[in-house]
């Protein structure tokens, strides 16, 4: 060992400590069992509207597209964190090793990216739709959409792929201990005994930029339609305009506020505990969240809902 600086020759594998909510905990049982619960809420309430979305024709629209992938996306980087957290509670493990921490940081990374693009997508879809009616058949077709949709994912894995190998190659020393439930960035920065303030500068300005352009697209999306809403003389098409809105303005909300703390405030105002309880909220709050967002406040989504179970009752009544 190089005393001086405090780097470690390792020749075997590096594995590095999850020191997660689980051991903050007075009650981990408990917490334990709440998680898988609000887990598999968030699986079966995007599941749900993936189907809804897919099995009703009259949800075949930009708007549902956009929203079965927002779902989608969901589902997927909440399935990147919570079962691996879950399974490690059981057995009573908390190593992960270095290959498995890089892997659950690309995936998490490029999916929270894309999410972050994909809710800009949708709300130029409802820039389009309410500001530019007759254009929208032209503008959000199937063909648009699908480039629209590939976009978002693309640039959430070139943001994967330039954070993720510089973190997991930086030298680490002393403790392996990650304050955190799973892999982030940030968490496993702080790790290293190099001087990351250049790699911190510009990983500070990679998320402005990130976030630059999408919030950017809404913020101007949301100005056009607020100025179209209040030009509308019709009370009805004000509040189907704003109702429409407003689900996707929640989202944002919740989700980008999340992100500005832990990506782009200094230091000073972090700690592991409020980094851990602000991941926790748009990591695995957010994701049982915007279902129900999407579904109590729109009434297609409900109709579609009821025809559903109704459907599925006439079924289960004629097989008896």
């Amino acid at each position: 060992m190089d005393v001086a600086l405090g780097v470690t020759n390792r020749t075997g594998p590096l594995y590095f400590t999850l020191v997660g909510i689980f051991l903050e905990s007075k009650h981990p049982t408990l917490l334990g069992t709440v998680l898988a619960v609000v887990f598999l809420m968030a699986l079966s309430g995007n599941a749900m509207l993936i189907v809804l979305i897919h099995a009703n024709t009259h949800l075949h629209t930009p708007m549902y597209f956009f929203i079965s992938q927002l779902s989608l996306l969901d589902s997927m980087y909440v399935c990147v964190t919570v079962p691996r957290m879950l399974v490690d509670q059981l057995t009573g493990r908390n190593e992960i090793s270095a290959p498995e921490c890089g892997v659950q940081m690309f995936l998490y990374v490029s999916l929270v990216g894309s999410e972050f693009f994909l809710l800009a997508a949708m709300a130029y879809d409802r820039f389009v739709a309410i500001c530019r009616p007759l254009q929208y058949p032209v503008l959000m077709s199937p063909r648009v959409c699908l480039l629209l949709t590939s976009g978002c994912w693309f640039l959430g894995s070139v943001d994967g792929f330039m954070l993720t190998p510089v973190t997991m190659t930086l030298p680490f020393c002393r403790s392996l201990e990650i304050h955190h439930f799973f892999c982030e960035v940030p968490a496993v920065t702080k790790l290293s005994c190099s001087d990351t303030s250049l790699y911190e500068t510009l990983m500070y300005l990679c998320c402005v930029l990130m976030l630059l352009a999408p919030v950017t697209v809404i913020s101007s999306s949301y100005s056009c339609i607020l100025l179209t809403v209040h030009r509308m003389h019709s009370a009805e098409g004000r509040k189907k305009a704003l109702a429409t809105c407003s689900s996707h303005m929640t989202v944002v909300a919740l989700f980008y506020g999340a992100a500005i703390y832990t990506y782009m405030l200094p230091g000073a105002y972090h700690t592991p505990e409020k980094d851990m309880v602000v991941s926790v909220f748009y990591t695995i709050l957010t994701p049982v969240l915007n279902p129900l967002i999407y579904s109590l406040r729109n009434r297609d989504v409900t109709r579609a809902l009821r025809r559903t179970l109704r459907l599925g009752a006439a079924v289960q009544q004629r097989a008896r």
